[in-house]
Order: C-alpha cells, then structure tokens, then sequence
C-alpha cells in the first residue's frame, strides 16, 4: 500500500470540498481532493440545476394552463414526457460538465479516487491502495437521502430525489412523502406537468416555515393546487407489478390504499460520516455522530480537523457549503492558527409557485432569544397591486423588527417574487439596517417590492408601541 504526505487532505469533490481545495491552494498549501463517487457536485448532478430544469418546464406548463385568465386562449396544450425530460438531462449533463472540465484542470498528484476512512488523527486509507498523511483535514463528504428500510423493500419504485433526474419520461401518478424544500418543489412540478401527484406530511410543516400564521397561509395556497395530506402517515409500502401500493392512515384513523407508478421520499437527508472511523480521531462527536465543531471557524474542538457542507448537518444549501469549505479549507492550510470566516446572514428559498423565503432569524428563533423584544409587521400579496396585475396574488410576508434598536431580525414569507425579495432582505440583514433606513431605500412603481415596503410600515409602526409584557409564546412550537 502506498502512503503519500501532504498539507491537507479533503475528504469530498462536492461543493464544500472544491471551494475548501481552492482555498488550500490559494494558501500556497499541498492538497489532496479524495473522492469515491461520481465527479460534479450534489447541485449540478442531482439538485439545485435539475431540479430547476423541471421547474422551469413545469412554469412554461402553467403559463399556457393560466393564459385564458388574461384573456388570452392558446390551443390544447401536448405535455411531451420524453422531450421535458431529454431537456432536463441535457442541461443538467451541460452543467456537470462545467464541474467536470474544473476537475480536468487539477494536478493529477491533487487528486485521489476512492473512499476514506480515519487510522488516526492525521492518517487516512483509501480504499485498500494508499494511506494519507495529513497536516490538515477538512471532512466535506456531504449527504445520502434516506428511504426507510421497510419502503425499500418495494424495490426501484421507492425513489429519491437523485432517481428522478435520470427518467427518459414523466410517469403518470407519483406519491411524494414530504413536505420540505425537495417535496414540494418536484411535486409540484410533476403537477403542473401532468403528473398526477399525491404529497403526503406526517405533520404540519411547510418548507422551511416556523411562523404560524405564514405556514398557515402556505399550506392553504398549495392546497388550492394540489392534493397536499397533512397528519397523514404511511402505514404501508408494496410492490404491485410495475407500480408501488402506497397505504396511509390519517388523524381519524382513516386508511386509504393507492397506486402510483413510483413513491417519492423526501424526508430528508443524512450526513455521510458513519463510514470515516471517526472514533479514531479523537474529536467530539454529537448523539448523531457528527463532528462537534465551531460554526465561525468550522473547526472539530481544537482539533487540525474541520468540517464543511452537508457533512456537519447546518444548512444543507449550496451557498452554505461553498462559505463553510471556504473557512474550512483556509483554516486547515494555515492550522494551529484558526481565524472566524464569513458567515452570511442565512436564506433559504423554495422554487415552489408561490415562492417561500425566510431571511434571518426565524419566528421560532426569536420566540427563544427575543421573546417579549420583537414586533411583526405584515402585508398580504391578496390586494397587492403589481401582484394583481400579475394573477399571483397570493401569500403573506411577515418581517421581524427589534424593539428599542428598530434593527430589522429576520422574516419568513410565501409570495410572488420571494427569491428576489429575499435577496433584498438578507442584504439588510447582513447590514444591520434598521427598519427606518430600509424604508430610506428606493421602491418603483408598481413592482411586487412595495409588498416589502407595506410589511416594513406596518413593522415601524410597531416598533413605535412599547413592547408587550414578557410571557411564553405558545404558538412558537414547531409544528402547532
């Protein structure tokens, strides 16, 4: 077996990894990449771009179905399966290739193919072939979505969001377990591209959404598309020919049994680090066996070890992998001297139609380290002008003030145009603008954005009123 020495060693050719390996050889630092699987990153190969493929199709499907509401009327609308698809692949090959042609450009002696596994703190075996000797470890080895054991059992009809990438058709009826980012992104999609479509959520939660009164709003906006089942659980899982017989059971007690050419499960997904040997290292981990590891400087205790990505179970997204491997990986070339990196303010955005986009500190957040010192402001997109005249009048935006200073905390919303508003709002956060120099700021006319400026009145209007008495927040719990 052979053993090579280097600066620092990567464990992962993701997102995280590729910015921690950039970072190490901007340091002037030896790397080496490790990776096992397939070359292109979890975004480009099977979930930012693709998924958005789908989604821009499924748009494009839309436009046509709500075109007669404008006065407007296309002819019979042919929803071709094979072409949405080969359109979707294409693409989503074009972008991997861009990773790809990176990769390309590597040093041969940077980059080493196979799976890693910890000896000890500073030595690696991949594979049976080579042993890594490292001054420096970044883990950014990502994440595996998960189908419970007892659904796999019904074979390939029991898909991920990775498998539905690869069809050359669009099936005609899938079950989607899940109401996150992932579940409700694609299932809406295959809805709207005639795909008969049945999500189902153990529970109440929407997206990333903790505010009661957005989730609320949300849940009754895709309700009014879609066949969404809230409180409803999956009792039962089996293989009936070429489809999968899916049994779900709901608050009443009441079974239904269904068919669908597949089932969808988008439950979430789990950090890939039960196969590193971690126990050799020394380090920290939680009850789940993750790294314990500082946020700001991405560092496992004092440790020469760092983690970044989809690894350390924070935010699975890609700009927060590409921050964390940035901090990681110039951390790890300049060990035992750590320095905090840039963190951003956080934002997630669902490419659900409306969008849903929360910014900053969520409501549930604040109801732990604000309770009594924050005011809300809102505006409903229902009479909103610019979303009128749009026909995408629906949702609500609640943004979140800070009594005393008047500095803007956060918000979460489902409305026309959140992914760009979001944008707005995280820039205002990050700046910590109060809520009295955000509305200093320019607002055309007439664009979705005066939503925003109606919220942020109705937030300094607030803000105005002494705070109310310090008392629990009942409605704060998630999933109520």
């Amino acid at each position: 077996m052979e053993t090579i020495r280097c600066d620092v060693a990567i464990i992962g050719a993701g997102s995280a990894g590729l910015t921690a390996y950039r970072s190490v050889h901007m340091a002037g630092k030896h790397p080496i990449l490790i990776e096992g699987g397939p070359y292109g990153t979890t975004c480009a190969r099977v979930g930012c771009m693709p998924s958005k493929l789908l989604i821009a199709a499924a748009e494009a499907a839309h436009s046509v179905k709500e075109a007669p509401g404008f006065g407007v009327h296309p002819g019979p609308t042919r929803i071709d399966g094979k072409e949405v698809m080969a359109r979707v692949r294409s693409e989503r090959d074009r972008f991997v290739g861009f990773v790809l042609s990176g990769m390309e450009r590597m040093p041969e002696e940077h980059k080493l193919r196979g799976y890693a596994r910890f000896l000890g703190p500073n030595r690696l075996q991949v594979d049976q072939h080579t042993i890594v000797e490292a001054k420096g470890i970044v883990i950014a080895t990502g994440s595996t979505p998960q189908i419970p054991p007892a659904w796999a059992a019904a074979g390939d009809r029991v898909i991920t969001s990775d498998a539905v990438f690869d069809w050359t058709d669009l099936p005609r009826s899938v079950a989607v377990v899940g109401t996150g980012v992932i579940g409700l992104e694609l299932g809406q999609a295959l809805h709207r591209l005639g795909v008969h479509v049945v999500i189902l959520a153990r529970g109440s939660s929407v997206a990333q959404l903790s505010d009661p009164a957005v989730k609320e709003i949300a849940a009754a906006a895709l309700r009014e598309e879609m066949d969404v089942r809230f409180h409803t659980q999956v009792s039962a899982v089996e293989r009936v020919g070429d489809g999968v017989r899916v049994t779900s059971r709901d608050t009443s007690e009441r079974e239904v049994s269904e068919v669908f050419d597949y089932l969808l499960v988008a439950t979430g997904r789990k950090p890939n680090v039960d196969q590193l040997s971690l126990e050799l290292t020394g380090i920290a981990l939680d009850e789940h066996g993750i790294p314990q590891y500082d946020s700001k400087t991405m560092q496992c205790g004092d440790s020469h070890i760092f983690i970044a990505g989809d690894a350390n179970n924070e935010l699975p997204l890609l700009p927060e992998a590409a921050d964390q491997g940035k901090i990681a990986g110039a951390n790890a070339a300049t060990w035992p001297e750590v320095k905090p990196g840039l963190r951003r303010t956080p934002l997630i955005i669902a490419f659900t139609e409306p969008n849903i986009a929360t910014v900053g500190a969520s409501y549930e957040e604040l109801c732990r380290t604000h309770k009594g010192s924050f005011a809300v402001g809102m505006v409903s997109f229902e009479d909103q002008g610019r979303s009128r005249v749009m026909r995408q009048n629906k949702g609500m935006l609640r943004v979140y003030g800070e009594y005393g200073s008047g500095r803007f905390l956060g918000a979460e919303s489902i409305g026309p145009r959140m992914e760009h508003i979001g944008h707005l709002l995280s820039w205002a956060h990050q700046t910590e603008m109060t809520v009295e120099k955000m509305l200093e700021m320019p607002f055309y006319h007439p664009v979705v954005e005066e939503g925003l400026r109606t919220a942020l009145r109705d937030l300094a209007q607030q803000l105005e009123k002494a705070p109310p008495p310090k008392q629990s927040c009942p409605d704060c719990t998630p999933g109520c």
